[in-house]
């Protein structure tokens, strides 16, 4: 069960990290482009670290405070989750 887990959050942080890229690269040539609801939607789901990485890799929406404050803060309420849960356990 856990490694299940584990590769869901592989996978969506990985999914996290690519879309900041893409949405760069569309930006850049200025195509259409991802809604910033899914950035929060792949955040919230467990991709946190890899949407936060990918945003200071790509320079990608770092002149946005809810991006640079609401993106760190998803990541600490989930490790703060998981941290609670390991305790419990």
């Amino acid at each position: 069960m856990i490694w299940v887990l584990v590769i869901w959050l592989i996978l969506i942080n990985a999914a996290g990290f690519l879309i900041m890229g893409i949405d760069k690269k569309r930006a850049r040539k200025g195509e259409w482009r991802i809604p910033e609801k899914v950035f929060f939607i792949i955040s919230a789901v467990g991709g946190s670290l890899g949407s936060l990485c990918g945003m200071y890799v790509f320079h990608h929406k770092t002149q946005h405070w809810y991006f640079v404050v609401g993106i760190p803060v998803i990541l600490a309420i989930q490790i703060c989750i998981t941290l609670i849960l390991v305790i419990a356990l």
